[in-house]
């Protein structure tokens, strides 16, 4: 893959940066897939207006302090450099943990059952993040270690592994299967504990190839998280489904 141009357009001597428009589309796309899919749940198409018009700012608010955390090193000689997002620097851990978690209070407030409304938003989250990787492309971020692969990304003259690209073909993967089983449904909570743990498990192999990884001391915290959930997210779906085929023998 050749070295790309980061600025996708300049307006008015302000640079416009393809990693802003592609979490832009992504967020889009997602929000009129769920829109539509709202019905299916039993849910209004317009409340889902309202989840978006609050949850997406507190994720990418989420994205953002989750990575400087990590990289406080980077940031704490020039504060400024916080907010200054156009060049990259979202988590996207911080960001499923900061929107899912608003999601979840505002479940609580609207009275809505919060695992029906994680089930019907998780697929177009999925399809959303393998838009979005495509910004770590023209960023020449999120890669891994070099490679002579046909496929590698070029970055300053270097050929390496294109991480963002396993990341975004395997989570238009994973929407499409989450949208067959969202349709099979056999329990609350099956699609986005899927999601979970398969999301998870791609992660942390993955994880191993980049250069760039947030840190917990010696460790990837990708890693360390993500094994966390798979544990966690397989044992809650163990439980629900035996829950599920018990009722539905009595």
């Amino acid at each position: 893959m050749p070295v790309p141009n980061p600025v996708a357009v300049t307006v008015f001597g302000i640079d416009i940066m393809w990693y802003g428009v592609l979490i832009a589309a992504a967020i889009v796309l997602a929000t009129v897939i769920t829109y539509r899919r709202a019905p299916l749940h039993g849910l209004s198409s317009d409340r889902i207006l309202d989840f978006v018009l609050i949850c997406i700012p507190v994720g990418i608010i989420g994205a953002r302090l989750y990575y400087v955390v990590f990289n406080w090193s980077m940031y704490s000689g020039d504060l400024f450099k916080i907010i200054n997002i156009r060049l990259g620097g979202l988590a996207i851990h911080g960001g499923l943990l900061f929107g899912l978690g608003a999601a979840a209070v505002l479940c609580s407030i609207w009275k809505l059952r919060p695992l029906n409304v994680l089930d019907l938003a998780i697929p177009s989250i999925a399809l959303a993040q393998a838009i979005g990787r495509w910004g770590n492309y023209f960023n020449s971020e999120a890669h891994g270690g070099p490679t002579d692969l046909p496929w590698a990304v070029t970055v300053n003259g270097q050929t390496y592994h294109p991480t963002f690209l396993y990341e975004s073909i395997w989570c238009l993967l994973l929407f499409f299967l989450l949208i067959y089983i969202d349709n099979h449904r056999k329990f609350e909570g099956q699609v986005f504990l899927l999601y979970g743990v398969l999301y998870s498990l791609e992660r942390f192999f993955v994880e191993w190839l980049r250069t760039d990884s947030l840190m917990i001391g010696p460790f990837k915290q990708a890693q360390l998280l993500s094994l966390t959930v798979i544990i966690v997210f397989t044992v809650i779906y163990i439980i629900l489904y035996k829950h599920w085929k018990k009722k539905k023998e009595s």
